[in-house]
């Protein structure tokens, strides 16, 4: 589904934009982009704080850690794409100043999350059953079961923190989103501590510990979010008839294509696995960084959709291209800066997550790999996200997933296993469908926004 995002005045007189034009554009998507960097982030310090806390149990612990994060991702990957749609709809309805409109999209979300979150948690400890066949190591399976059980039951109220942060957005309340968030990460901390490590004389549950602590302390924090909510009223908002099943059918194609980006990341995870625990151990490292030096890029991302679709709401096209092209310019610059950081710093940080040599050695070259990546996936996500905001949706879900399916992945094995290049072939090959998909969704959007 796409849509013309000029209005019938509009087309045929949209000027092309200036470098004036873009600039004004930088603060209001940095203004709205922080504040969702700051929630993202802190909702990936739950997987750091884990990282942290669960590399003294040793190298097995932490490879399970890493195998359950990679098959997760695939399910927090569908569940956002499938409410993004539901902040779409508010930043539509708050840009055209439908406060009413805002209220019913966000009631009409929550029932739809509340269903996806139970739906992947149980798809996700079915997976379990099919690990042994996967060729990953017989002692990361050993102790995986009961921690990847909680991991599972995180999905619901992650499923539900997800709409309330898209829609606060949409109203241009990040901040509040943020706060729930950071509210679950300071919570993660002391229950983490308490049930991996236990008290007094209670030993505690080790691993299966930390998977309970994330789901305790997101769960406390959607009550605190929910009862905030209740407050300002935008619970009690009347229904609209149709709304959930057009939001469904909405988020549907983006639940598509962010679960075939993110199952094709966790196959990357897969293929490291086959390497042995060292492989894997090393990835978790380079993924809990990564993962919140990346935080920018998503945060713009969502931004981005947002500034669209408030614009287009407000029947405002001529701000279009402009506020695309000032995101991709920050992030751009972001992952340059980024890159360099990962290439110059990555030994020292994999030594300070480990004590395993082996592990330090493949995670420092794994940053390096990584960091190469990193400004290509960035572009690919803007732009993603601008096109999110102009609802088009199934143009760029064919699109990625032909080119992580049958080009990516089938790169990164060749390169990993077929050329005998390893962790490092199976990581290039990956980086070089992003890069195509980071030249391609750019003039999409382009071509949508044309004269």
């Amino acid at each position: 589904m796409s849509r013309d995002l000029r209005t019938p005045d509009d087309r045929g007189s949209i000027q092309p934009p200036s470098l004036k034009g873009v600039g004004a554009e930088v603060a209001p998507l940095l203004r709205l982009a922080l504040p969702i960097v700051a929630g993202l982030a802190a909702s990936t310090l739950i997987g750091v704080v884990d990282t942290v806390m669960i590399s003294p149990l040793g190298t097995v612990p932490l490879a399970a850690a890493s195998l359950t994060t990679a098959v997760i991702i695939i399910f927090y990957s569908a569940l956002y794409g499938f409410v993004s749609a539901v902040g779409i709809e508010a930043a539509h309805r708050h840009g055209a100043q439908d406060a009413d409109g805002v209220a019913a999209s966000l009631r009409a979300g929550l029932f739809l999350a509340l269903a996806a979150g139970l739906t992947g948690a149980g798809l996700m400890a079915l997976v379990l059953l099919a690990l042994p066949v996967m060729g990953q190591p017989v002692e990361v399976l050993a102790v995986l079961g009961p921690y990847w059980l909680a991991m599972s039951a995180l999905l619901v109220p992650v499923a539900l923190l997800m709409v309330i942060s898209q829609v606060l957005n949409a109203m241009d309340r990040p901040w509040t989103a943020a706060g729930f968030a950071f509210l679950g990460v300071v919570l993660n901390v002391p229950l983490n501590y308490l049930l991996i490590w236990g008290i007094g004389d209670w030993p505690g549950l080790g691993l299966l510990g930390a998977g309970l602590a994330s789901v305790a302390a997101d769960t406390l924090a959607l009550s605190v979010a929910l009862v905030w909510l209740r407050r300002q009223g935008l619970l009690r908002a009347p229904g609209r008839a149709g709304l959930r099943a057009r939001l469904a059918r909405g988020g549907a194609p983006l639940a598509i294509g962010y679960t075939g980006e993110g199952a094709a990341y966790a196959l990357v995870g897969v293929m490291l696995g086959v390497f042995g625990a060292t492989a894997l151990a090393a990835k978790q490292i380079v993924q809990a960084v990564g993962g919140v030096l990346y935080m920018l890029p998503l945060g713009m991302s969502a931004a981005v959709a947002i500034r669209i679709g408030q614009a287009s709401g407000a029947a405002d096209a001529a701000r279009l291209r402009p506020i695309a092209l000032a995101a991709i310019g920050v992030v751009t610059a972001w992952m340059v800066a980024v890159t360099m950081g990962l290439i110059l710093s990555g030994r020292w940080i994999a030594a300070a997550l480990s004590t395993d040599p082996a592990v330090v050695a493949l995670a420092a070259a794994m940053f390096v790999m990584v960091a190469l990546i990193q400004v290509a996936d960035g572009v690919q996500s803007t732009a993603l996200g601008a096109l999110r905001g102009a609802m088009d949706f199934d143009w760029p879900t064919r699109f990625t997933l032909i080119c992580y399916w049958c080009f990516a992945l089938p790169l990164a094995a060749a390169l990993g296993f077929w050329a005998d290049l390893g962790p490092l072939g199976v990581w290039a090959g990956y980086g070089m469908g992003i890069a195509v998909v980071a030249a391609v969704l750019p003039w999409r959007f382009w071509r949508l926004t044309a004269t």
